[in-house]
């Protein structure tokens, strides 16, 4: 895929998950077809919202070959790359090119605390070992371990396929790292879409959201980029809609999926989640908040309020 033309939003997909703690390829395959329908730019898969650290391996080759399979090709799909090892990462890459993956994102090894250049020669050896284009997710309070300005530079000046980056920060501190790296890396944040349009602002190509409330979010990134006053002020409202949902999600990791994947369940319509343990469990208040956001918002595809994007 030319690296050029990744931009927009691209829902990254939640794992869901039967009565029985499988992966449940109908109810995966109903979001997936909500983010096409819905206007996504692409579709991600395997990062933090699919509950990577829960799926063995077996189950993440499986999972973006369902993904893969049922896409079929009518969005550009990217895939986060987790394994802990550098021939892990590599295989996992070549089978999502395989699959007919446009690009991939690399998670730095869960090693808390090497010297920076041990990071960089892991994530360059992977970067080495496929031929797609690829990015960094650098996400220190997610992660526990991210690049500085000065490595990033480096990856990209040793590796020219590293010329994507997914930031898991302010809009601020997203400025910065853009200034700081030079223009290097196309860069898309991803915080559930908070501060979506300053994140344009300051110099993003997109985001990779999950999918709660993408369709808002897609129409918002559209609006954004016609250049008129009058569409950024559309946008700007749109985006004080879906802030609570947002403000209410990302309290944390465990909450984001918590209440996330709910929040998407009732939108596509579907009766009941299966959480995988270990999982923060629902409260009757929170169930109660999310249908709350989940009924703002109405089903997929169908209009329902102001907040809802004109698709």
């Amino acid at each position: 895929m030319d690296p050029s033309t990744i931009a927009g939003i691209w829902p990254i997909l939640y794992a869901f998950f039967d009565a029985s703690g499988r992966l449940d390829r109908s109810a995966m395959r109903q979001e997936l077809d909500a983010c096409v329908a819905g206007g996504a730019h692409g579709v991600a898969v395997m990062g933090l919202a699919t509950e990577v650290g829960k799926l063995d391996v077996r189950e993440r080759r499986q999972l973006v070959e369902w993904v893969a399979e049922d896409l079929a090709g009518r969005r550009p799909l990217a895939v986060t790359v987790a394994e802990p090892s550098v021939a892990g990462q590599i295989e996992m890459a070549r089978a999502a090119e395989r699959l007919g993956a446009g690009w991939v994102i690399l998670q730095p090894p869960p090693v808390v605390g090497l010297p920076e250049h041990e990071y960089v020669r892991f994530l360059g050896a992977v970067a080495d070992g496929v031929s797609l284009p690829v990015a960094i997710q650098n996400a220190p309070g997610y992660l526990g371990v991210a690049l500085s300005s000065a490595g990033l530079r480096e990856l990209a000046r040793q590796h020219p396929n590293v010329c994507l980056l997914k930031g898991e920060g302010p809009a601020v501190v997203i400025r910065r790292l853009i200034e700081e790296t030079d223009g290097a890396f196309r860069v898309l944040n991803g915080r559930g879409g908070l501060e979506l349009p300053d994140n344009i602002r300051a110099g993003c190509v997109g985001l990779i959201p999950a999918p709660e409330c993408f369709d808002v979010q897609v129409r918002i990134f559209e609006l954004m980029g016609t250049g008129r006053a009058a569409d950024e002020a559309e946008a700007e409202s749109l985006y004080r809609g879906i802030l609570p949902l947002i403000v209410f999600l990302m309290q944390s990791i465990e909450s984001f999926l918590c209440y996330g994947k709910r929040v998407t369940a009732r939108r596509l319509g579907l009766l009941e989640v299966h959480d995988r343990p270990p999982a923060l469990p629902p409260t009757p208040f929170g169930l109660a908040s999310a249908a709350r956001h989940a009924a703002t918002l109405g089903p997929y595809g169908k209009p329902n309020s102001g907040v809802r994007p004109r698709l």
